[in-house]
């Protein structure tokens, strides 16, 4: 092997000098520092109560939000980024921002401004890639003292509600751990006028905004066809008198999944159903489903399936960085098992039916009967509660048929006529539909219509039955009776 030591001045000379030159050109040019990141797209939900601002990353990026007055504006800077997307596209209908901008930040990196129309309390938080998404860099902005429903319930009607609510949580408890009220104080109190209130009905839009759910074959996202379906079926529950509708969500927005049913319980809502389209790895399954809560678990390994991805959708919408899907909300835990799992759970069974029955007519049945499964949107504690598959999306036919328009009106009808159904039998005691009911028939011998300043004392005594008696067989829990509402009296 030849040395190095060897080789003639001639060939080495040249390869030095050669050397040098390229150490001093490098050292001749200014450091630039690498770019973490180049922010390929921005996007914005708008929502009644909050906004949403998604920063598309092409790599993770550090970021700092905060706030600056006179006039409010918010600012992102992102650390080592740049801007590839055109901010003027961006769509701020229904938010509180009015202009954006951007610029680059003394010393490297990015800066976008949001000029704002209103205070915010803003938060935010990155999210890794997932199956949909790359990188992204999410901002949220609340608005302090607004409600994420547009047209929320009556103060009086939630009065009305709130009252039915406690009671039929004391007729669920056992009987040492409820307050007792002195019964004779209860029964001498008059008859109140009979409210004649609206059943609510709270209409769960699944998935939106980043979320888009499945996606079909051709395309069809999921959080758009159920979006329509509930707004088909909004329609039907206003234009029938003694109903009145929630929605839940009311536009392309994501809320997290403990929020929907939050929002639910706050607007006092009589029934929760979450609309969703199915989906498999498979496009061979097809049909529609109705699913209530399970707390043992899913009944099926689809069901269980289910229940994960839908769970898993608090991931994709990004609820917060570091996502816990156990419930540990202590209301929840302590009264779940009490409530939802008998009277509550049972009404779901029950409405189910009545729903699975009536959508059998307009598409083919993936299950015959009701299934039960860990959905997390069902974990209402005091309100029954569906979800509701209208068919797979991942099939091509049914694909085809979820987003024709006249298959959506028949599909939202047949799950009305399924819920109408069984209030219209099951009245809550305070409805509209309950005193229709009573007022439209005669009462029998055994039976009482309770008139203006009639007391349960008064009634019991004439009729020779004790209080407790007459309570018991008409599931009274001391709170209240209502003119005009008709009693069953025991025979003695």
């Amino acid at each position: 092997m030849t040395s190095t030591r060897n080789l003639p001045n001639r060939h080495f000379g040249p390869m030095l000098c050669r050397g040098l030159l390229l150490v001093l050109a490098l050292l001749a040019v200014p450091h630039m520092p690498a770019q973490a990141a180049q922010v390929d797209n921005i996007r914005l939900w708008a929502a009644p109560d909050h906004a949403r601002l998604v920063f598309d990353l092409s790599d993770h990026a550090e970021a700092n939000v905060f706030t600056l007055d006179d006039p409010l504006r918010l600012v992102i800077d992102l650390d080592q980024s740049g801007l590839e997307t055109d901010l003027a596209s961006l769509e701020l209908d229904g938010s509180a921002i009015t202009a954006v901008r951007s610029g680059a930040r003394d010393g490297g990196g990015l800066r976008v401004v949001l000029e704002l129309s209103r205070e915010v309390e803003p938060r935010h938080f990155t999210l890794p890639p997932n199956e949909q998404y790359g990188h992204r860099l999410v901002v949220d902005m609340e608005y302090p003292g607004e409600s994420a429903v547009q047209n929320p319930i009556d103060p009086i009607e939630a009065m009305i509600r709130e009252q039915e609510i406690a009671a039929n949580r004391h007729r669920n408890e056992a009987d040492g751990e409820t307050p007792r009220v002195d019964p004779e104080v209860v029964a001498q109190q008059p008859a109140e006028p009979h409210p004649r209130r609206d059943i609510i009905i709270a209409i769960d839009a699944g998935h939106g905004g980043e979320d888009p759910g499945a996606i079909g074959p051709s395309g069809v996202r999921e959080k758009d066809v159920v979006m329509e379906i509930a707004r088909r079926l909004q329609r039907l529950v206003d234009d029938s008198e003694g109903f009145r509708a929630v929605m839940i969500r009311d536009g392309d927005y994501y809320i997290g999944l403990r929020q929907r049913t939050r929002i639910a319980r706050e607007q006092k809502a009589d029934f929760f159903v979450s609309i969703h389209a199915d989906a498999f790895n498979s496009p061979r399954p097809n049909g529609s489903s109705v699913y209530a809560l399970s707390q043992r678990g899913a009944t099926s390994e689809t069901a269980q399936w289910l229940a994960a991805s839908e769970n898993e959708a608090d991931l994709i919408g990004g609820v917060d960085g570091n996502l816990s899907l156990n419930d540990k909300d202590e209301v929840l835990r302590g009264v779940l098992l009490d409530l939802t799992m008998t009277a509550t759970l049972n009404d779901s069974l029950a409405i189910g039916g009545q729903v699975l029955d009536q959508m059998g007519r307009v598409n083919r049945l993936h299950k015959s009967r009701v299934e039960q499964a860990g959905f997390m949107v069902l974990k209402s504690p005091d309100i029954p509660s569906l979800l509701i598959e209208t068919g797979f999306i991942s099939n091509p036919d049914e694909e085809r048929r979820l987003r024709d328009s006249g298959h959506q009106q028949r599909m939202s009808e047949s799950i009305f006529e399924g819920i109408q159904a069984h209030f219209r039998s099951n009245p809550p005691p305070a409805s509209l539909l309950a005193w229709q009911r009573d007022n439209q028939r005669t009462p029998s011998g055994n039976e009482y219509r309770i008139q203006p300043g009639d007391t349960l004392s008064q009634i019991a005594a004439r009729h020779g039955v004790p209080v407790a008696q007459l309570k018991q067989a008409n599931e009274l829990n001391g709170d209240v009776i209502r003119v005009g509402q008709v009693l069953r009296i025991p025979r003695s």
